[in-house]
This record gives C-alpha cells, structure tokens and sequence, in this order.
C-alpha cells in the first residue's frame, strides 16, 4: 500500500515512492533524513561525513522517526481461545534406586557423582522392564530422565555379565541419537555412570569429527557405542573393523527426530547390518512424541515390546473413558489428535508483534530479562542458520555495546552483563562443541540457535526460551520449550507471532498446550530503564516512566541503531539479505495443513525487511550503489514477482541444508543442481 505522509520539516514523506535522484541508501526510517530541498546533492558526500549528518539529525529532529516504526502496521488480533486443560505428567516419585535390585556401586555412582537419590516416573517405570529384558517403546514429556531411564539398566546387565567385557570384544550396547550435542551429552552421562566399571568402555562416533582417529578408536574397541546415524552408517559402509556379534542392545534416543531428519534409511541399513550378525537383542525406542513414523520403527526394531507412556497413565486415572477415546482416534491419525505433556512449572506465553517491531521488541526483552532483571539464562530460537549468525553479530554489537564509542563506559557494563552465544548446523564441530559446553557451564548468557538445540539437551538453569520463528509442528513447539522447566524446575518460554499468525495460539490449544499473552508495549517500556536509547532535546516536562510517545521513541532510536550498523558497510548489508531471504525460504517450508497460518503471500516484504535492519525491501539491495553511482528505480513489482526473484536468484541449498547431517549430505540431492549455482560475490560470510 503506498501511503503518503505529511512532514513538517520539507522531508521527504514517508514509504513513499522516491526520485531517482535520491540516494537509495537514504531510507525513509533513519536518522539520515534529508534535511534539506537541494539534498540530492548528498549522495556525492563520503560515508563519515554522512552518518555525522545523521547523528546531527537525531539531536535536532527527534519527532521524524517514530511515525515510520509505529504507523501503517497491521492492528494486532485479540486472542480467542478456550483455557484448556493441559497434560500433567507426575515427574518425582519418592522411591529411591536402593529399591532396585541395581550394583551397589552403580547406586553409589547414582547418588554421589550424579546427585540423584529418587527415581522419576519415566525410570521407575522403565528400569524394571528393561532389567527384565523385554524391549521397550518409552514415551514420556522433555526433561524427565529418560537418558538415565535406559542408562541404568544398561550398565547393569553389562557390569554383570558372567564373562568379563574386553574393551576388544567390541560394541555391546548401540546407542543412537539425532544430534552431535546429544551424542556428547549423553556419551559425558554413560562415563559417569561407568565410573565403578572402568573395564567397560563407551565412544562416541559423530560428523565433524576425524574419520580416521574414529577409527582408530574402533580398533581398540568401543563397548557402549554412542552414535549419530549419519556418521554410522558412513562408517558400516567404509571402516572394516567395525562389527556387531556381540551388540546386545540398540537404543534410539528422540527416535521421532531421527525420522524428521530424514534418517529412516540410514536407521534401516544399521538394523539390517545388526540383524545380519545377530539376531535377538534387547531394543528400546524412547521419545517425548510418538509420531507415526515412531510407531513404524517400532514395528520394524521393537520385539513384542511393553509401552510406557507418563502421561496417559495419569490421563487413564483421571478420565479413563475419554482418554481411550482419544487413544482410539489418535492411531487413526496421530498427529492432528495428540496431546502433549508440558513441565508443570513452565509458564508459556505468546506475544503478537508486527513484522517491522521484530528486531525492537527482541532486542527489549533480552535488555529487560538478561540486563535488568539479571540471573536468567536465555535461549532463542531462529529458523535458519544464517539468521542465527546474522542477530548474533547485530544484538553482540548494538546491545552489548560495541558501537557505544561516546560511553566507553555505559558500555562496557552491558557487555559484561549481555553474554551472546551461536549455534547452528553450518559451524565447525569443534566450535559447535565449545560453544555447547561454554553455555552448559555458564550461569547467564543468551543462546542464538536453530532447532539444533532443540532435541533431548540438557542446560541447566535456562529460565528463558524465546521462539523467534514459529515452529512447524506442535511436536517441534514441545521440544523446543522442554529446554527449560526440567526435571521440575521453573521455567518460562515466549513464542513471538505475526497478526497474520495468530491462529496458530488456537492450533496449540487443540491438543492441549495453553499460552497467556504478554503485550509488545509492555516489553518495549523496558527500554525507559536504558538511556542509551534516549533522544537529547529539551524537554518541557519531566518525563512519566512509561510515557508511550517516548516508549515509541527509545524503540526508534534503538531501530535505527540496528540500521545503521547493518547499513556501515556493503558487507553487512550482503549479509542482511541473506538472512532475510533464508527467512523467506524457511517460511514457504511449513507444512500444508498450517499454510492457511504461515503463507508467504501475508508477508509485508517491506516491513519483514525492516526486521532485519534493511531500509529498503531486497529488491533495492541486490547492489550497494557506490559513491557519485545513480540507481534507477523500477515501478514496484508485484509481491507473486519479488518471491520469484529471491527464491531464484540465489542459492537456497544451504538455507534449507538440514544441520544435523553428521558426516553425511542427506536431503541436498533433490534440489536442483543449477541453483548451486552461486555468485562469487555472494559467498558466506565468515
């Protein structure tokens, strides 16, 4: 909609359309406004000479900017939906695991090094059956044990086997999990669990990691082989001295997430080659969602196996008759039916922000959760890997002060408090696994990351999950916010919707999931507490603590902060647009039954652009003019036309590269080779 706005100082009116003359780094929205008629002649001025300039104008003219990041957007839905009741799930029993009949030392182990003295539902369910040695398909909610529910029983029946394990002997115990962290994590709970039986030897097999010391670590002999399918199978297929004759056991860890990765395959060519050298042994199938694809896994690995499902147990107490209705039509149809088990003491909240207040609303509630009210522990979830690094080197920059040369000081407070971490698929496995420990350890910090980290991880003390893209499943929903709240702790989560979004709070509540509503004016207020953002003029009045007017404001000198870093040079522009359209390609990804939520077309690709400090939509930016250069200005395209050109222009492979390939390339095959294709100039930046 092209909007015409009256402005009192001879400026250029906002959002509209604009005479070649001008130059197109000159957005409407910024502080580098034309202050004067004859300000064509600008465009010739250096770049220092500009954003002193703009810095003038700040000072001067502090009313311009508001009306741009504040006007025109679309009116925020009210919320309709049922309270509904949500799932429970009894995490804490008052048993102990001297009840079991367990080693003593394993008790010991148990109790001491890991600090646990009662057993959770989910293992005092699981551990007898597997003692027993029946297979088992385990389903029970994020953050409950699960690890140590197979984990115990595992180490047990292999501390007392009648001949003594040889570390040469090779694997007993095969256990497979969707993601490298999860593989660390769960090889660092088998070590210490193993503590007493140093005989028996656990190794870990993952992408990213030397193929040939794997190797070598092979030979010698890996008795509880952790590993991600990917990098096994790479391994079946090429390492000769791997063998299964005496693997008793197979473990599929977040088995569902190994099927959403598109690892059915690889899970099929590892239970052949087991099969292929022995027959019987003891399988056990555990996830917190049981999809279908879970359910055909478990007919294909899973012998005659007992299920144990937390949350239905207490559903059947509390209402037999309606929970075996719903078990009836959820294996008709598992998905649309399921109800999901969320952590009791985990508050969700969604809150609904216009597409061009993303980035503001962000960046406040990461000033007011980790900088003033201290003591949280934050991780925020993006859809793609580029977006992760693109808000990590801005929020880094902008939010913890590094471009705060006049207050050296100011600044070098909020960087000491504001700790900023990344990860996602396309870094280094070495850095991958640094930055995982750094944020295990670390009391506060903020974690930017895709889906990676959605999966079975266990960070202690995070307070705060903030769903930045929506998720494309509930199931996906569930996980992501099953960081937070374990193992009975408070926790808190946050989804940021789009109006056009806001069905999505209904899907939620269809099976089971409740969410309150927190105001986008109530986090943005958060920025009267930070003077960085305050505009120096005169002021007539003493300012009330949360006046709107200077609320709307802080938040637009806040934007323009961000847009001025992105737009300090071609390089941060480049990268700008990369996330912006890797956001665009994530988006047409959702699945078809929550199209009519999340279409592409109910994008305003002006105000998304805005979101990531552009001041211009992507087809303006496909050049940076340089000094003294004119750009011509073509009549706007139709939205249909402008997707067109982001999807085709520029390599989408690595956008849409699953980051779990661990030592593999799944899933890259099907697109087609000629957009692989890239342009020198448009490689990743480091």
């Amino acid at each position: 909609v092209k909007r015409k706005l009256q402005s009192p100082h001879g400026n250029p009116p906002l959002k509209c359309k604009r005479k070649p003359s001008i130059n197109t780094f000159k957005k409407c929205a910024t502080e580098a406004e034309i202050r004067e008629k004859g300000s064509s002649s600008q465009k010739s001025l250096p770049k220092k000479q500009l954003t002193d300039n703009r810095n003038e104008s700040q000072k001067s003219k502090p009313f311009i900017k508001t009306s741009s990041l504040f006007r025109n957007n679309p009116d925020i839905p009210e919320i309709h939906r049922k309270a509904v009741q949500q799932v429970q799930e009894n995490i804490f029993t008052t048993d102990s695991f001297s009840q079991l009949d367990l080693h003593p030392h394993l008790i010991s182990t148990i109790n001491t090094v890991l600090k646990i003295s009662s057993m959770t539902s989910v293992q005092k369910q699981t551990i007898p059956v597997l003692l027993q040695g029946k297979d088992a398909l385990v389903r029970s909610q994020t953050g409950s044990g699960k690890t140590l529910a197979y984990g115990i029983p595992l180490v047990q029946s292999l501390q007392g086997m009648e001949s003594k394990i040889q570390r040469s002997d090779g694997p007993y115990a095969l256990i497979l999990v969707p993601t490298r962290e999860l593989a660390l994590q769960s090889f660092d709970t088998m070590q210490k669990l193993l503590k007493p039986f140093a005989w028996i030897v656990p190794g870990v097999l993952m992408g990213g990691e030397k193929r040939k010391s794997e190797k070598a670590r092979l030979r010698k002999g890996i008795n509880i082989l952790i590993s991600t399918p990917g990098r096994l199978v790479d391994h079946i297929k090429s390492t000769e001295c791997i063998h299964f004759r005496r693997t008793q056991w197979l473990i599929i860890d977040e088995a569902d997430r190994i099927l959403d990765l598109g690892f059915e395959k690889d899970v099929a060519v590892i239970l052949n080659a087991l099969n292929a050298e022995r027959e019987t042994r003891q399988n056990v199938l555990l996830s917190a969602t049981l999809t279908e694809g879970v359910t055909r896994l478990a007919d294909i690995s899973l012998n005659d196996p007992i299920s144990i499902s937390i949350a239905d147990e207490i559903q059947k107490a509390l209402k037999p008759a309606s929970q075996t209705d719903r078990q009836a039509s959820s294996s008709s149809n598992c998905m649309e039916q399921e109800n999901f088990a969320v952590p009791e003491k985990l508050k969700q909240y969604v809150m609904m922000v216009p597409s061009k207040l993303r980035l503001v609303t962000l960046a406040a509630f990461i000033l007011e959760k980790c900088k003033f009210e201290k003591h949280h522990k934050m991780i925020i979830f993006f859809s793609s890997c580029e977006q992760v690094e693109f808000h990590y080197e801005l929020l880094l920059k902008v939010l913890s002060g590094g471009l705060e040369s006049e207050q050296p000081e100011r600044s070098s407070v909020s960087s000491a408090r504001l700790q900023f971490l990344r990860l996602h698929g396309n870094m280094e496995q070495e850095e991958r696994t640094e930055v995982f420990q750094e944020f295990l350890k670390s009391k506060t910090g903020i974690l930017l990351c895709t889906d990676v980290a959605a999966r079975g991880l266990d960070l202690p003390q995070v307070t705060w999950i903030v769903q930045y893209n929506a998720p494309a499943s509930p199931a996906e929903y569930i996980h992501r916010i099953g960081r937070t709240a374990r193992i009975g702790c408070h926790g808190n989560s946050l989804l940021v919707l789009a109006p056009s979004e806001a069905e999505y709070v209904s899907l939620l509540a269809s099976h089971k999931i409740n969410v309150s509503e927190v105001k986008m004016e109530k986090v943005l207020s958060s920025l009267m507490k930070d003077d960085r953002f305050k505009l120096h003029r005169p002021r007539s009045k003493k300012s009330s603590g949360t006046d709107p007017q200077e609320v709307r404001e802080r938040a637009t000198v806040l934007q323009t902060k961000f847009e001025n870093y992105v737009h300090s040079s071609e390089g941060t522009v480049r990268w700008a647009k990369k996330a912006l359209q890797s956001f665009l390609c994530a988006y047409t990804t959702y699945p078809r039954n929550l199209k009519h939520i999340f279409h592409i077309k109910s994008l305003h690709l002006g105000h998304v652009a805005k979101s990531f400090g552009l001041r211009d939509a992507p087809q303006n930016l496909t050049a940076l003019p340089t000094a003294g250069s004119k750009k011509k200005t073509k009549p706007r395209p139709k939205r249909s036309d402008l997707l067109k050109k982001t999807h085709g222009k520029h390599r989408l492979v690595e956008i849409l590269r699953s980051e779990y390939s661990s030592g593999m390339d799944t899933g890259v095959s099907k697109v087609k080779k000629k957009k692989k294709q890239r342009k020198p100039g448009n490689q990743q930046i480091p």
